[in-house]
């Protein structure tokens, strides 16, 4: 399995997914290829203008993109994928729109039998066993939480250590807890922006340029250091190795 989950795909200043070209081109390769790219997390903007921003950086990268609503039969048009790509907005209308069109299936079907997969914040979210670590709120009903399970670990995308001045609310740490509280068996990995996971088959690693938080309860919070060998969270189990 080949996969590569980013946090984000624009940092502030910076064009868009600028920051994650020289990984992505170098998890595509030097071949041309297509893509089959899922816009169903765009809720502000169209699919037609979503299609068109990814394909302008993914074509440079030579990568020519198809988005997923164009076409007759989405369910075929996975299945003969070279690439899928996933962008991020509103994991909720994600999960809703790739349930009703029956992609939750077919997606995790396709990948786990090798297809590459790209994803960035709603697009890391669903890669998840479950969409509960998400960050957006429920504007829809996705008719379930589960989504394609191709880690064992679930991702909060956007992580935040900030606690704002004169705000009373929960940190991104405070729900996290709450979250391995429920779901003890389960680790949660804080994906800080300008950083992605890359899977290739039974090794992950951490790219980017900062630490990544790792949470599980009765366990002491750790940070990740990037290029380092994440493979333990593939096998659910904890790891026998030092950590920042």
């Amino acid at each position: 399995m080949r996969l590569l989950l980013l946090s984000n795909s624009t940092n502030p200043g910076e064009d868009y997914l600028s920051w994650a070209k020289a990984e992505i081109k170098d998890f595509l390769g030097n071949v041309p290829t297509t893509a089959l790219f899922i816009p169903y997390a765009a809720v502000t903007f169209s699919y037609d203008e979503y299609e068109a921003k990814v394909n302008k950086v993914f074509s440079a990268l030579g990568c020519k993109i198809t988005s997923v609503h164009r076409v007759w039969n989405p369910v075929q048009a996975v299945e003969g994928a070279e690439t899928i790509i996933i962008g991020g907005g509103n994991t909720w209308r994600l999960v809703q729109q790739m349930r009703e069109h029956g992609l939750i299936e077919a997606v995790k079907a396709k990948v786990e039998a090798g297809t590459p997969y790209i994803g960035w914040s709603a697009g890391s979210n669903v890669a998840c066993p479950t969409m509960k670590t998400t960050n957006d709120m429920p504007i829809v009903d996705p008719h379930g939480l589960n989504t394609l399970n191709l880690i064992p670990f679930q991702i909060n995308p956007h992580y935040l250590d900030v606690h704002p001045q004169g705000h009373g609310g929960e940190t991104r740490e405070d729900r996290i807890k709450e979250f391995i509280e429920i779901n003890p068996e389960m680790f949660v990995l804080g994906l800080r922006e300008a950083c992605l996971l890359r899977r290739e088959d039974n090794e992950l690693k951490l790219v980017g340029s900062k630490t990544a938080r790792l949470f599980k309860k009765d366990w002491v919070t750790r940070e990740l250091r990037p290029d380092e060998d994440l493979s333990f969270l593939l096998e659910n189990t904890i790891p026998q190795v030092p950590f920042c």
